[in-house]
């Protein structure tokens, strides 16, 4: 199947027969035809037809003075007409045929053209963040003005200390980290498919993609995370699956994130289920026999899209897993399981701490809470109730419990306010389509992370929604390779320096403060 070379350009036919095709279209000239027709008359055959080069050296010199005028603009000028099958291109100021989508040699589809602008401004924003080593979040906005204002009474210490952790946000710089194990070639083949960090931020979990298909999981001790080595050990286990992992969290089992909860789907007959991995099994906390190694529990929960792990008292040593219609509570010292039926599938949950109460997010878009006190059957265990407009994939709960973050599906993230069943903020410029992507909220420093189906790692402030920083992918955009974060004021434990972690392909980065 042959096509138009994009060199050629666009080739208008000849309105009468035996006529040629025409020569290149450039845009000065439909502009020039279309300001000797602005009302949009009917044209004749000879009007309607594309002409060739100038007939003259004085039409020539008048296409190239009327040039730089009509090139200046960007790809984004309204001026240019979408012509159908047709692409302009603003760096050559012309228009190429794009062939069809289907041809496996196809030079030039709309999909190449935007991957091709969307790796062109990744690149862009790489250079920059090499070089400019100061940022500006905010204009007029630096340590030493921040610093004068505090002292003449203008901000109070926390206004102060929200944006000076936005300022060393901003200025945050990026390091590979190098990762030490007991097997380095395992390193190099096996690529990271989630991290999460625990609650003092000296462990890190990860999920990687093996090779030969599969998933193994190891931790890495983030307590030799210093500047300026950036070096860490990683701790690995035998423990392998072939099954997608679903869902992670950490769980307070015996003690303090003493285990990791993992949500896996079925295969080949076999069915899903909830696994409790114990930390102690990795060789980061066999040490002087101060941590046992635990026990293995695998519930046989088919479908599980979520999980979460309750650290409340009237719902201790208990977890739940959201399924396809229906959410499933199950202690894990008694066995008991709870289920509370719904009419979609839950994709999100968290717990609250201070009352028994469990928000869950859904496919269909709604988010509820279970009243962990009522009966599940009927209704009325259903204590609150919000509404996206798409798929919910992240659900998280403030620590004064007033307050619920919600993304979706369409890239909307939601702070909504449980008192008033309110939206009170919505932080703009999330992307996302169908992907399952996590929000990390951090009160202390004030922010917001999260990282978009686009690959870039976007932080919002908590205060105002205001964009404080983008961060690009080191890997060109791709769907399997969208980054993991984890986000710390204490990344390495209570004398560690705040950061971000940043997991993607084989490789593992730092963003430390300055």
């Amino acid at each position: 199947m042959s096509g138009v070379s994009p060199r050629r350009g666009l080739r208008a036919v000849g309105c009468r027969e035996g006529q040629t095709r025409g020569t290149e279209m450039d845009r000065s000239s439909w502009q020039r035809r279309h300001q000797q027709n602005p009302a949009g008359r009917q044209l004749d055959s000879s009007e309607r037809c594309v002409t060739g080069t100038p007939k003259n050296p004085q039409d020539s010199s008048h296409h190239d003075a009327d040039s730089p005028s009509t090139s200046s603009s960007t790809a984004g000028d309204s001026s240019v007409p979408d012509l159908p099958g047709f692409y302009f291109d603003p760096e050559k100021n012309r228009y190429f045929r794009l062939l069809p989508g289907h041809n496996n040699c196809n030079p030039l589809t709309k999909e190449s053209i935007q991957y091709k602008k969307m790796e062109g401004r990744r690149l862009q924003l790489l250079d920059q963040e090499d070089k400019q080593k100061k940022k500006v979040t905010r204009m007029g906005f630096n340590m030493s003005s921040i610093l004068q204002k505090k002292q003449l009474g203008f901000l109070n210490i926390t206004s102060y200390c929200r944006l000076s952790h936005e300022l060393r946000v901003s200025c945050m710089e990026r390091k590979k980290v190098e990762i030490q194990s007991s097997d380095p070639s395992a390193l190099s083949s096996d690529r990271f498919n989630f991290i999460l960090a625990d609650t003092s931020s000296d462990r890190l979990f990860t999920v990687n993609d093996v090779k030969i298909g599969g998933s193994k999981y190891g931790i890495i001790d983030l307590q030799g995370l210093k500047v300026p080595t950036f070096k860490v050990h990683m701790h690995e286990n035998l423990y392998f699956t072939n099954r997608k992992v679903n869902s992670v969290c950490w769980a307070s089992l015996n003690h303090l994130d003493s285990h990791i909860l993992l949500c896996l789907m079925g295969l080949a007959g076999t069915p899903g289920c909830a696994t409790l991995l114990p930390a102690s099994l990795f060789a980061s906390n066999h040490q002087a026999g101060t941590d046992r190694p635990g026990m293995l529990c695998s519930f046989r929960i088919p479908g599980a899209w979520s999980c979460a792990w309750s650290l409340n008292v009237q719902a201790s040593n208990c977890f739940s897993t959201g399924l396809s219609r229906r959410v499933l509570l199950t202690n894990v010292v008694t066995g008991h399981r709870q289920s509370y039926g719904t009419n979609t599938d839950v994709l999100a949950q968290q717990f609250v701490v201070s009352t028994p109460l469990l928000f869950n997010g859904c496919r269909s878009g709604e988010i509820f809470a279970i009243d962990l006190r009522s009966p599940s059957q009927g209704r009325s265990w259903k204590a609150t109730r919000l509404f996206h407009h798409t798929a919910v994939t992240s659900v998280r709960i403030l620590q004064e419990e007033h307050y619920v973050m919600a993304s979706d599906m369409a890239g909307k993230i939601k702070l909504w306010d449980l008192r008033t069943i309110q939206c009170v903020r919505q932080y703009e410029g999330h992307v996302n389509e169908y992907a399952y992507l996590p929000l990390h909220v951090h009160e202390e420093e004030g922010i917001l992370v999260a990282v978009g189906q686009d690959c870039y790692t976007r932080i919002w402030s908590l205060h105002d929604t205001h964009l404080l920083r983008t961060i690009p992918s080191p890997y060109p955009t791709s769907k399997a390779d969208i980054p993991s974060v984890a986000f710390s004021s204490r990344l390495g434990g209570l004398r560690g320096a705040p950061g971000l972690l940043m997991a993607v392909r084989q490789d593992l980065y730092c963003f430390s403060y300055s």
